[in-house]
């Protein structure tokens, strides 16, 4: 092998120095320096040429002449702009390797319509999160860059349009929520599940979800404001009005989102009850309790009848508020008439005299019901009124002797917050007056689950409200002696909503 050595290679003329036998040959330069170029200089890779070993500067190569409008495999060292118009898509990442680097960005502002989904090659991960969990970019104008370190943290998001920006992948829902008094916590008993409680407007936030569907379905509690108890008549011969009617009730249990005991009324086995959480803001909507409206002769043009609650909203479940009661006028007046609802308000007392009736519960109608009527009234002198109905019974009636109101309906118990609460209780129905002194009638429970006390005859108080945050009906007014002084009733308790799913 023929050897030359020299301390330096002068070039006598030209512009250019070729130094090695061109294809298929190779140049080691062995040293413990290697000085390439000069100050000034440049030095540069062939066309065409690759490079390996050296690393990058922190940048990619954009590839402005091919947009991105399906799923593709990116390349490590470029950058892809992304245009999700047509609907979303995903990005595949390279094997990582230390100091691989691959960018993304919006296109043209879509990405808070179509999500643009980030996937690690095999088990590798993002941000440190779960092995071969998936990132959604779900912001408008975003743009990231992924920079491979190890593999504990995988794929680090170095750079973005919306720092700081550190989301981990994930193999589950990813949420937040909004709203005054609302909350997110992990389940005390299960630390894979969060449990968002909202107890006044505000929106579940979702960033990201499983790429396995049954892992996107939540569990739920919607219960809607309870009504309100009617009040006592301010004429002659007055009666019992009756208590209102729980908030309507609605459950699921997923099996994604275990760890708890529903109520009786669970409705996962009908798929209709079913939610799936999609990347969105979802809106979330806590009913109110009616009001219990004092009495007004029939004709004044005032109302008479007490409110009905105020629907409460998930997704696709839509709890009903619950009925007023009906007021204890006597005779036939349509406000004698419990009104329907989630569960429906009871009747006032003589209602059934005039044609009155108990409200109807599960109005609209679902399966399984979201509650049960209100009771009647009793058609007699001196009469009292129905109980509202609850969520899991029918509200009592009302009797004499002893002119005792109807109880209120019971509520059902779901531990879904953690620990087994009771709600939607109905409102107890107005008692009527006893003929002899002390001529005190004797209140009427409300139905376990917020509902309000129903109240007795003079000298005695207005009727109990609904307890809020349980859906609980208000208790019916009682009537007075000689009605000098008719007793309102009480107002319904608001409602809630609550979701519990799967986060890791």
């Amino acid at each position: 092998m023929s050897k030359i050595e020299v301390d330096a290679i002068t070039q006598q003329s030209g512009s250019t120095l070729t130094v090695g036998g061109g294809a298929s040959k190779t140049v080691v330069a062995d040293a413990t320096t290697v000085t390439l170029g000069r100050c000034g200089g440049t030095v540069a890779l062939a066309s065409g040429a690759t490079q390996s070993g050296f690393g990058r500067t922190g940048t990619v190569d954009w590839q402005t002449g091919s947009i991105k409008t399906a799923t593709f495999t990116a390349a490590n060292g470029e950058g892809y702009f992304c245009n999700t118009a047509g609907g979303t898509f995903e990005v595949d990442l390279p094997a990582g390797s230390a100091g691989a680097i691959v960018s993304v960005q919006d296109y043209n502002n879509t990405f808070n319509t179509n999500a643009l989904t980030i996937d690690p090659n095999g088990s590798e991960k993002i941000n440190g999160g779960v092995a071969g969990g998936e990132l959604t970019l779900n912001t408008k104008g975003q743009g990231v860059t992924f920079v491979y370190i190890d593999a504990t943290v995988g794929w680090r998001t170095v750079a973005g349009s919306d720092d700081p920006f550190a989301d981990v992948a994930s193999n589950f829902v990813v949420a937040t929520v909004s709203g005054t008094g609302n909350t997110l916590v992990t389940a005390p008993c299960c630390a894979n599940t969060k449990i968002a409680t909202f107890t006044g407007p505000g929106s579940l936030c979702v960033s990201s979800i499983s790429p396995t569907p049954a892992n996107n379905e939540v569990s739920y509690l919607v219960v809607a404001g309870g009504g309100g108890g009617a009040s006592g008549s301010n004429q002659p011969n007055s009666y019992g009005s009756g208590g209102a009617g729980a908030g309507g009730y609605r459950e699921a249990k997923s099996p994604a989102a275990t760890g708890y005991t529903a109520s009786p009324l669970d409705g996962y086995a009908t798929p209709g009850n079913r939610v799936s959480l999609t990347v969105a803001s979802i809106p979330i909507q806590v009913g109110g309790g009616g009001t219990a409206l004092a009495y007004n002769a029939p004709g004044s043009g005032a109302p008479v009848a007490s409110q009905n609650g105020s629907n409460s909203i998930f997704s696709s479940i839509t709890a009903a508020g619950g009925g007023g009661g009906g007021t204890g006028c006597g005779g036939a007046s349509p406000d004698n008439k419990g009104r329907a609802g989630g569960a429906g308000g009871g009747a006032g007392g003589k209602s059934p005299c005039g044609g009155g009736a108990a409200g109807a519960g599960n109005t609209p109608s679902t399966t399984p019901s979201q509650g049960f009527p209100g009771g009647t009234g009793t058609c007699s002198a001196n009469t009292s009124a129905g109980g509202g109905g609850g969520a899991g019974a029918v509200g009592g009636n009302g009797s004499t002797p002893p002119n005792v109101g109807g109880p209120g309906g019971a509520g059902v118990a779901s531990s879904i917050s953690s620990a087994s609460v009771t709600r939607a209780g109905g409102g107890g129905g107005g008692s009527g007056y006893p003929n002899t002194p002390p001529r005190n009638g004797t209140p009427a429970p409300g139905g376990a689950g917020g509902g309000g006390l129903g109240n007795g005859s003079s000298p005695s108080s207005g009727g109990g409200a609904g307890t809020d945050n349980t859906g609980g009906g208000g208790g019916g007014g009682g009537s007075t002696f000689n009605n000098a002084n008719a007793k309102t009733g009480g107002n319904g308790g608001s409602g809630i909503v609550i979701i519990r799913y799967k986060f890791q």
